[in-house]
């Protein structure tokens, strides 16, 4: 028989057809009917990155979404294994990142009978992506999966879901077939970048020409765009201030002069024009309105999605809104700044205003963190790693902040000096997310050391995967923040210790003094057990020079946290 009339089933041609597409890892949990779907994807150079829980494996394929700009691949067993999956699925669609989940899915034959695992997949995903689609047939698998990738990464990006029913998986086709089906699925699989409305451009320059208090706003869109080239050439053109958003940090160094995150409120208070690129006017920027923002500040909005820009047009005042790729939009901007240049001067009162804040918060954060406290507060062993990081150079490690006083006060300490060097809750405020982005992050960003800074909550939810970081020996550091519990265990008052289950422990606490380290012991890591300066900064060298798998358990004072949620700024 002829090669072109040998046969293949559809668990290879699913794999050849990612593979075709550009795929170079999948994260998941395999099973029935997937198994032997991810065992040839392994055949044909695929990396795949098994984990113990989908919702751990979900979080590392939407990160990794954002940080390589291609879609992160979930693959899932049918039924449960796909609900599990829709955490990953739902927090890439929030955070606007590209993803798609594969799962599994019953005997086409047996749908409506109880069949093993079944559900209406296709109907459970609606909620959570922008496109979905069910192959039915053998023939359908390489149109099916050029579709999902190309509907993840278009327009504003989002998460897909493409299912494989069983049946259709031990289909075959020939191998001839199946090069004719690669070949016109090519026709589905476009990957250009989107066309950017220069409509716009000549207001845009004009309002910032003409500010008495411009200030350039930026976030995580503008990190996905790979826009950090053009914002800085802005930023240093104009002279204008800058504020990163939490997961914008580091597109300019928050070392940078015209930095304005260590006066926030200063900045976004008094501003009078608010150049906001890639970041939506959300809870994370208080939905741009009074009293946080001044009630005369003239937005100019750069988003991927002109209905972003139509929704914010509602509430706030919105000079000019730039649809497109923010790289493209601002390469525009600049160029026509530089045929009519200008420059604020860094005599300029709102740049002098603004530089005299920084300066002051920074000197009272820094007299705080000067302090060896101990038993530890937050602050103390926050500035240990925070100067552990920074000696590392470049390439900076990635930090991923999981956690609710451990993320908050760690982004006023923790500096960001690189582009897409910060994951943390994002937009939705995610817990759990720390693990699956550690691991997308080692496998995106071969070379990185990756250090977590997590609290101990935090980390309960995906701590299992410490033994996925020593399976692939992945650089990784995970830092706990060992406080007993949520915010820092029993907090409550005496009138709410009361009924018949008062002497059960409080809803926020955990196992006082936790052996965290000793989990990924368990497996062949390295764990730390520290309560000191000195301690804390050994095993900070030890394991940042090792660049293996390391769990560090910092104990902290109990007390010292507080509850937290939303975004506090008192600068």
């Amino acid at each position: 028989m002829a090669e072109a009339d040998q046969t293949i089933d559809g668990n290879l041609l699913a794999a050849k057809s990612l593979a075709h597409f550009g795929v170079e890892h999948m994260f998941g949990v395999v099973g029935i009917p997937v198994t032997s779907f991810a065992n040839r994807a392994v055949s044909l150079g695929i990396r795949f990155i098994a984990f113990h829980n989908e919702q751990s494996a979900g979080y590392a394929a939407s990160a990794y979404g954002y940080l390589t700009h291609r879609p992160g691949v979930l693959l899932t067993v049918s039924g449960p294994g796909c609900v599990h999956g829709l955490a990953g699925l739902s927090n890439a669609m929030i955070n606007t990142w590209p993803m798609v989940l594969i799962s599994g899915s019953c005997d086409q034959n047996d749908v409506g009978q109880g069949d093993f695992q079944e559900l209406d997949q296709i109907e459970a995903v609606k909620p959570f992506s922008k496109f979905s689609i069910k192959a039915k047939h053998v023939s359908e698998i390489p149109n099916a999966v050029a579709q999902v990738l190309h509907w993840s990464a278009s327009g504003r990006p989002g998460g897909c879901y493409l299912d494989l029913p069983s049946d259709l998986l031990h289909q075959t086709v020939t191998i001839a077939e199946a090069e004719k089906l690669l070949s016109a699925a090519e026709t589905f699989f476009v990957n250009a970048t989107p066309e950017t409305h220069v409509s716009g451009i000549e207001k845009t320059v004009s309002l910032l020409r003409n500010a008495k208090r411009p200030l350039i706003v930026f976030g995580k869109g503008a990190a996905y765009s790979r826009a950090e080239n053009e914002l800085k050439k802005l930023v240093e053109n104009t002279g204008i201030p800058f504020l990163p958003t939490p997961m914008g940090k580091g597109l300019i160094s928050d070392t940078h002069e015209l930095a304005a995150t260590a006066a926030r409120s200063l900045a976004i208070g008094k501003c009078d024009v608010a150049f906001v690129i890639g970041a939506r006017l959300n809870w994370l920027l208080h939905f741009g309105e009074p009293p946080k923002w001044s009630k005369d500040v003239v937005f100019i909005l750069v988003d991927i999605s002109e209905e972003e820009i139509e929704l914010r047009k509602k509430s706030v005042n919105v000079g000019a809104g730039l649809v497109g790729d923010a790289k493209c939009v601002l390469e525009s901007v600049n160029k026509a700044i530089k045929d009519e240049p200008f420059c604020l001067g860094k005599s300029h009162p709102w740049v002098e205003e603004l530089k005299k804040k920084v300066k002051d918060n920074v000197v009272r954060l820094e007299a705080q963190l000067a302090k060896d406290v101990v038993p530890f507060n937050f602050y103390t062993p926050l500035r240990i790693i925070r100067d552990a990081i920074l000696a590392v150079g470049s390439p900076a490690p990635v930090v991923v902040s999981e956690g609710a006083n451990t993320m908050d006060v760690g982004r006023a300490v923790l500096v960001q000096t690189e582009p897409r060097t910060r994951l943390d809750a994002g937009t939705w405020g995610t817990m759990g997310i720390g693990l699956g982005y550690c691991i997308a992050a080692a496998v995106a960003s071969p070379g990185r050391l990756v250090v977590a800074v997590e609290g101990d909550s935090g980390f309960g939810f995906s701590a299992m995967e410490v033994e996925t970081l020593v399976r692939y020996q992945l650089p990784v550091v995970v830092i706990v923040f060992n406080n007993g519990g949520v915010y820092g265990g029993d907090r409550r008052s005496p009138e709410e210790i009361d009924g018949p289950h008062k002497h059960d422990p409080a809803p926020t606490s955990f196992v006082p003094g936790a052996a965290y380290h000793t989990l990924i012991e368990a497996f062949g890591g390295k764990g730390y057990l520290v309560g000191t300066p000195e301690e804390l900064k050994s095993a900070l060298s030890e394991s940042f020079s090792a660049q293996k798998p390391a769990v560090i358990n910092v104990i902290i004072d109990p007390y010292a946290g507080s509850e937290s949620g939303r975004l506090q700024h008192k600068n």
